[in-house]
């Protein structure tokens, strides 16, 4: 018989954008804590080993590849909960930011299992700042929107239609295989000089950045290569930065 905690409880901890030092503190005593860790794709590896002691459990999802699919997750975290106490669910960027965490939470307190968040930097902000690029900039830009390029359907989303006819800048995450039908969306509504940044692998040390304008960015993206997991940024902020922003924090 599999033994039992008389306190299970679920932490979903945002992991940050990539680089493992940008977790928060809180986090990182949360994960120390651990007696088992779910992690996924994007959690640097440093990070994931931060949990010495923990029993260690990979459930990534990545586009093509076989992934374990969510309802199957959220049956394993309540389950590991009950037997072993404090789980930690760990996801890249911010759990609540295209992370699914509410689902996993909403799951968990219907089977009488308590959770808590520690919110993460989500790389929709901090990938453009660390490439220089502010999202928001006094005379350029007002506001900024943060849409998925995929949904759950594996279709645009309706929103890149109203974003693409505000001034706003626009920040699409998982959005990498469906560049050229969201440039030609962007097309219809901004001038075709709009610049435009693609930012791949954003905090880490072989990140990159190609910038362009929405029409010749398709031809860039294809000549560099350009890569999951990526974010593309729309806007004229993005001419604040023609490369990756360095700083040295010895």
């Amino acid at each position: 018989m599999l033994p039992s905690s008389s306190n299970p409880h679920i932490t979903l901890i945002g992991a940050g954008p990539g680089d493992p030092d940008l977790i928060s503190v809180k986090g990182l005593k949360a994960l120390r804590r651990a007696q088992v860790v779910f992690y996924d794709a994007l959690v640097h590896p440093d990070l994931v080993e931060e949990a010495e002691h923990a029993l260690k459990v990979y459930v990534g999802k990545r586009c093509g590849r076989h992934s374990v699919r969510q309802e199957d997750i959220n049956h394993l975290l309540v389950s590991y909960a009950r037997q072993y106490g404090a789980v930690v669910r760990l996801k890249g960027g911010d759990p609540f930011v295209f992370g699914r965490g509410q689902e996993e939470i909403d799951y968990a307190r219907a089977n009488g299992v308590t959770t808590d968040v520690i919110p993460g930097i989500s790389s929709a902000i901090a990938a453009p700042g660390l490439a220089g690029i502010p999202l928001t900039h006094r005379g350029v830009a007002e506001s900024f929107w943060v849409i998925t390029g995929t949904t759950r359907k594996h279709e645009l989303s309706r929103d890149l239609e109203l974003a693409a006819q505000s001034s706003a800048t626009v920040v699409i995450l998982m959005g990498t295989r469906k560049l050229p039908a969201i440039t030609e969306v962007f097309l219809r509504y901004r001038p075709a000089s709009e610049s435009v940044a693609l930012l791949e692998k954003g905090s880490l040390p072989d990140s990159r950045i190609i910038t362009g304008q929405l029409q010749d960015i398709c031809e860039k993206a294809e000549a560099g290569q350009f890569a999951a997991p990526g974010i593309i940024v729309i806007g004229p902020v993005t001419a604040l930065a023609l490369e990756p922003l360095k700083a040295d924090l010895k």
